[in-house]
């Protein structure tokens, strides 16, 4: 088994990088010295996080639903960077319908990013991360991957999914000095949760802090964006090789098993 790289030497892509969680990731890898490929469909945002991050930082479009896209992109990291040693399988949608008005579009366009990116991504990038001996994949799942919530079955059903998924190959790659975890957090100050506030709003007929108040914590709030990061550090790091195949929580204390 080869030793991790340190943080400084390490060379992360995140998915979904242009805004919110993912856009806090990069730079917190990149603040520790990390080359961090910031990813997403859109590339406007990802520039600018990329700028952000400095360094051998690159921005490349990828959209993880598209085998010829993950293709295309890890192509062109393997070319600027030499490979990858940390997969942050970040990108996600949400949607709201009741089950019984959900059709199977919505159900496979959910699925398709939400479950079939992180299984494509990591497909991709495991390869190079068995070679070298070493490699660190992380998914952000939600605290709807350890729980239920109405009205939101297909994203439920896909995070749930990316959980087991985490879990398996933990176990199968156990001694392969890479690991698989899923990072879980609470309702986040980002873009999406600003989407959800804004539907609970309309379907509540109410105001925005009727909504917000909802999705707190119990701590009266929303995770900070900063603490998913911090912990995606920790997973990243030597000190975290131990943790393996685990679903960890962020979310100030409500689900707690």
């Amino acid at each position: 088994m080869t030793e991790s790289r340190s943080q400084a030497q390490q060379r992360v892509l995140v998915t979904g990088a242009g805004r919110g969680i993912g856009a806090e990731i990069a730079l917190a890898f990149a603040g520790n010295g990390a080359a961090v490929v910031c990813a997403a469909r859109t590339r406007h945002e990802i520039e600018a996080v990329a700028q952000r991050c400095g360094g051998n930082s690159m921005a490349v479009e990828l959209d993880v639903s598209s085998e010829e896209s993950i293709t295309d992109a890890l192509s062109a990291v393997q070319a600027r960077l030499g490979g990858v040693d940390v997969l942050i399988n970040n990108a996600g949608i949400a949607g709201s319908w009741k089950f019984t008005k959900l059709d199977l579009g919505e159900w496979r366009r959910v699925m398709a990013v939400d479950l079939d990116g992180p299984f494509l991504m990591t497909l991709a990038a495991l390869p190079s991360m068995l070679e070298q001996g070493r490699g660190r994949v992380i998914t952000i799942a939600s605290v709807l991957g350890r729980t239920g919530k109405p009205y939101v079955s297909p994203y439920v059903a896909a995070k749930h999914g990316v959980v087991g998924l985490m879990r398996a190959l933990a176990a199968e790659y156990a001694q392969s000095g890479i690991t698989f975890n899923c990072v879980c957090p609470g309702f986040t100050e980002s873009p999406m949760t600003e989407d959800t506030v804004r539907s609970l709003s309309a379907r509540l007929n109410g105001g925005r802090e009727e909504a917000l108040a909802l999705l707190h914590t119990p701590q009266g709030r929303l995770v900070h964006a900063s603490e998913v990061a911090s912990l995606c550090l920790l997973l990243a790091s030597s000190e975290g090789a131990a943790i393996n195949g685990q679903a960890i929580v962020v979310d100030g204390g409500e689900v707690q098993r």
